[in-house]
């Protein structure tokens, strides 16, 4: 039984054949655009005609020209013909990476750090690309990414001195997109705004305002350990869901909390953000996907996030009053 994709291209070729003769109204000329001899060509355009059951050439010893039949199923084969050119175009511009969709998951801290500048990279490079974007909790996103439902995910990492932990990526590459610490972030007017470098320890003084426990458990132990390794004794005070409600509550003087560094990025007012010393564990941010199957336009934003990443650990900054 013969393939169906193989009668296909038997139709285009003989779609092109005729396309051919039609416009040399020729047969010797026809033959030798198509880089062919000539009888085989003759013999190509009778077997369609015999399939169509209609007359699409009259020849003559001195002249080929087309019948009215001849004359309509060249409008329509030119048609199909430019369909397939332009659906094969496309194909191959989604293939580049030039065109179609990428599902992209991503955490709010990863778009605030690298994400939001690689966006605006990948539509002045790939016009033609679109991005759909989920906001998502990185367990969610592994999830989604397993499941086939994203493209690709930017996630938070954590780390212990063995590697990733409470977090399964198996079957995942991993590329890592941004690394950035801790800062402290304090109601405007406050007395330790006046530091530019503020002691771990007079946190403890101050009213923390933190994300629940649930939403990440391991962040969540590892900030308050460090805290108590920096000689301070947490007093939660608050608890608020991300880093946009936690630095309203310090705008409105209700404590002190620990924010990115790229909160810098968006200032708030009434709120400044100075470093800590000792040093909180820095966050890492990833890119990941599933093994072998990063799409190249999906590439181009990972390529994109990572640019600026430098390989030494992120340090503090100064801070300004934001």
């Amino acid at each position: 039984m013969i393939d169906s994709f193989y009668i296909l291209i038997m139709e285009l070729r003989h779609l092109r054949y005729f396309i051919a003769v039609a416009e040399e109204l020729h047969f010797g000329r026809a033959a030798a655009r198509l880089h062919m001899a000539q009888p085989p060509l003759s013999q190509q355009i009778r077997a369609l005609e015999d399939e169509l059951g209609a007359r699409l050439l009259e020849r003559s010893s001195r002249s080929v020209r087309l019948t009215p039949a001849g004359a309509a199923y060249l409008a329509e084969a030119r048609g199909v013909l430019s369909r397939v050119e332009a659906a094969g175009r496309a194909a191959r511009r989604i293939h580049l990476g030039e065109e179609g969709e990428i599902t992209v998951g991503y955490m709010n801290p990863v778009m605030d750090a690298v994400l939001c500048r690689a966006l605006a990279s990948l539509r002045l490079a790939r016009p033609g690309v679109a991005p759909l974007l989920r906001e998502l909790p990185t367990p969610a996103q592994l999830d989604e990414l397993r499941a086939g439902r994203l493209d690709v995910a930017f996630i938070r990492l954590m780390r212990e001195a063995a590697g990733p932990r409470g977090q399964d990526l198996r079957g995942l590459e991993i590329r890592l997109v941004a690394r950035e610490p801790y800062v402290l972030a304090l109601p405007e007017g406050h007395p330790l705004a006046a530091l530019d470098v503020v002691p771990l320890r007079s946190v403890a003084a101050q009213p923390l305002i933190l994300f629940p426990r649930a939403a990440m458990p391991t962040l969540h132990d590892a900030m308050l350990t460090a805290l108590r390794q920096g000689g301070a004794t947490p007093r939660i005070a608050q608890e608020a869901p991300g880093k946009h409600a936690s630095l309203a509550l310090v705008a409105a003087g209700f404590g002190v909390c620990l924010v990115p560094a790229s909160a810098r990025d968006w200032p708030r007012r009434g709120v400044t953000l100075r470093p800590v010393s000792p040093g909180l564990p820095v966050v890492e941010m990833a890119a990941a996907w599933r093994e072998g199957e990063l799409a190249s336009a999906a590439r181009a934003l990972v390529d994109f996030a990572a640019d600026a990443l430098s390989e030494d650990p992120a340090r503090p900054a100064p801070g300004d009053a934001v």
